[in-house]
């Protein structure tokens, strides 16, 4: 065993992680975007868009594409203000110099010269061009007396040369570095044979294997390796293209000084006829490239041909990491990033902020928080909906248990019948135990663990199950939500919205029993599914049908006649329209006399099925406040004036205080009354 020890020692090794998803890191939390998308959606944008925002936007602690995408843009414009193109122009005159003064040091401290030759080449170099190509092309046949000065001059072609391929083939400089006849020769028989690989292939005459053969061959040229031809010519054309684009940079002069210094690579004229034909093949097979493109590039850092190539490269990368960000295109998804790019270019930080994005994307896309309809469009599932109603719901338990020390509302129901349910135990749950619930739960937790049953169950907390109870009165609710335009103006969308949500929650999760209708009103009223009311967009709609609504409201109760009807109405405005006999829509302003009759009429008839009415008032209009005060006198309803932020905790402490006082025993039985105070 020992000896099997140290064999699994030996052949265990430790890597660098290779960017793949952290085995750990957390579980991706959607409750930070969930919470942000509802908000978005309930404030009119479509699910799609709103879950665009948020992955724009990022979270708390996430950076988001907006923060990366301002990245790569302030990573291209330090590289355009950092450099300029002159670098190996500048690098031949740093060389040239340096050979014409050793020249020059060895004719004064030659004295064996003859002094007509000293004259006649001193003469020569007291007379070269400006321009570096033309002094190289007339020192190209000089009689060198020094040789370090010969050998500074040959570094220029050496020079040349090696920047030259380094701009078709990345690390050639460093590569070829005092490179021999051999090196050459060897560089010159891979451009033949790829040039004919390339003629072949833009004949349709080629094949794997003469590829392989070509690789086989010549692959040490070629260190990414590539697969196939397609692959080697994406490499390739990639590469010529932005030695294309910084070519096309640069000044008229400049290109003209490199295209005469060109000649001279290697001592040479062949190398650039083999680059020329080369760079022909690639623009024929691969015209789709951007060939024509330029930058500014006016900083102080010289770049050398080769150096300035993997710029322009670099520069082309951000430029598609831009594009990948800001997925504007159709069909555009984070999958579409390209992590490798965006390391390589921001660093692995950028890269994990991305792929968490990523996660974050195809979480929300397939946890089943939002479902694609037949119209094609995004929109969020029942369970968003239940996850999104259980965020507000908790905020509104806060808002109440903090100002009046009342319980967490998983109490509410704790006083009624058991409802046969069950459910995990919670901080604050006062329910009893489901004794056999919590014990299964431990044995199949142990059973699962690996351990043994035999020697007793221990329990511990995520084992542990309550009995659910539902209130013994059950309540027909109807919430009245004014959607007319003054709500959107002023602010109180996108609260209304939250309200009807957190309400509907609390009723569909703990008074089951109860029955809950939305009805929204503006010049008209409709009964509202809540995944239509918190989608509903803005609209301009004049108008507050408040008759309208309380007719809906009375056929709901009207259909549950066993049941405690809750009258709940949010409004800021005073009814200015209501429904004639004949169907049709009346609607004044100021408000008429017979809209505001046909309202009172039917609160009355609500009154007369058992309504415990409430008003929420939003807004300081003293008309509007008169108003609302004498329709609740009438009915003997209850008027609530509550900030936005507490509307919610409002209706909610309204609905549980109205079934209470509907007869038996409730769980915040009068509790919340007048917490907000009375208009």
């Amino acid at each position: 065993m020992a000896r099997a020890n140290r064999r699994l020692a030996r052949r265990a090794r430790y890597g660098r992680y290779d960017g793949g998803p952290d085995p750990l890191a957390a579980p991706v939390d959607l409750s930070e975007a969930l919470d942000a998308i509802g908000e978005d959606v309930m404030a009119g944008s479509s699910p799609e868009r709103a879950m665009r925002e948020f992955l724009r936007r990022g979270g708390a602690n996430q950076a988001g594409l907006d923060d990366l995408a301002r990245r790569v843009a302030e990573r291209r414009r330090e590289l355009t203000k950092k450099h300029n193109l002159d670098g190996t122009l500048q690098e031949v005159k740093a060389l040239l110099d340096k050979a014409v003064l050793a020249e020059r040091k060895q004719l004064a401290r030659d004295t064996e010269l003859d002094d007509g030759d000293r004259m006649l080449a001193e003469m020569q170099l007291d007379n070269l061009p400006a321009s570096p190509a033309a002094a190289v092309s007339e020192l190209s046949d000089y009689d060198w007396k020094s040789s370090e000065a010969r050998a500074d001059f040959e570094k220029i072609k050496d020079l040349l040369g090696r920047e030259l391929l380094d701009q078709r083939f990345a690390g050639m400089k460093d590569a070829l570095e005092n490179a021999t006849d051999a090196d050459r020769a060897a560089i010159t028989e891979m451009m033949n044979d790829l040039n004919a690989l390339l003629d072949a292939h833009g004949r349709g005459e080629d094949s794997q294997e003469q590829f392989d053969d070509f690789m086989q061959k010549h692959g040490e040229f070629f260190p990414d390796k590539p697969s196939n031809i397609d692959e080697l010519l994406d490499s390739l054309a990639e590469r010529a293209a932005a030695a294309q684009r910084m070519r096309n940079s640069m000044s008229q002069e400049q290109r003209d000084e490199l295209d005469a210094l060109a000649q001279q690579a290697f001592g040479s004229p062949e190398l650039m006829q083999s680059l020329a034909q080369l760079d022909g093949s690639l623009r024929s097979l691969r015209p789709g490239e951007n060939w024509g493109g330029s930058e500014k590039m006016d900083g102080e850092e010289g770049l050398g041909l080769g150096d300035g190539t993997g710029v322009f490269q670099d520069i082309a990368e951000l430029d598609a990491l831009s594009e990948q960000l800001a997925q504007s295109y159709n069909g555009s998804r984070l999958d579409d990033l390209d992590l490798d790019q965006l390391s390589r270019q921001l660093g692995d930080e950028a890269a994990v902020n991305a792929r968490t994005l990523q996660q974050l994307e195809k979480a929300l896309r397939d946890s089943g928080t939002m479902k694609r309809g037949s119209d094609g469009q995004l929109t969020l599932t029942p369970k968003a909906m239940r996850q999104l109603g259980k965020a507000l719901l908790r905020d509104v338990a806060n808002r109440m248990s903090g100002r009046q020390g009342n319980r967490d509302l998983r109490q509410a129901g704790a006083a009624g019948e058991r409802s046969g349910a069950t459910r995990e135990w919670a901080f604050g749950d006062t329910e009893s135990w489901d004794v056999t619930r919590t014990i299964t739960n431990a044995i199949t937790r142990t059973a699962g663990e690996g351990g043994a049953t035999g020697a007793g169950v221990r329990i511990e907390i995520g084992d542990v199950e309550v009995q659910e109870t539902e209130a013994r009165t059950q309540a027909c609710v109807a919430l009245l939500v004014d959607t007319s335009f003054s709500m959107v103006i002023d602010g109180r969308w996108v609260p209304m919205k939250r309200t009807a949500l957190a309400l509907h929650t609390l009723i569909t999760s703990r008074f089951r029993g109860d029955d809950l209708q939305l009805i929204n009103f503006g010049r008209s009223a409709s009964v509202i599914d809540i995944e239509q009311l918190t989608g509903l967009e803005e609209i301009y709609d004049k108008g507050t049908n408040l008759h309208h609504a309380l007719l809906l409201a009375n056929r709901h109760f009207r259909r549950h006649p066993n049941a405690q009807p809750v009258l709940l109405i949010v409004t800021d405005g005073e009814p200015t329209s209501h429904l004639e006999a004949s169907g049709e829509v009346f609607f004044d302003y100021p408000p008429h006399p017979l809209t505001v009759a046909y309202a009172v009429r039917e609160l009355e008839n609500s009154m007369r099925l058992g309504a415990q009415t409430t008003f929420f008032r939003l807004g300081d209009d003293p008309g509007l406040a008169r108003f609302i005060d004498s329709m609740a006198k009438r009915v003997g309803g209850t008027v609530v004036a509550p900030e936005l932020d507490d509307l919610g905790a409002a209706v909610v402490s309204s609905y549980l205080g109205s079934r209470g006082r509907g007869g038996t025993e409730g769980p915040s039985s009068g509790g919340f009354d007048g917490l907000f105070g009375r208009g």
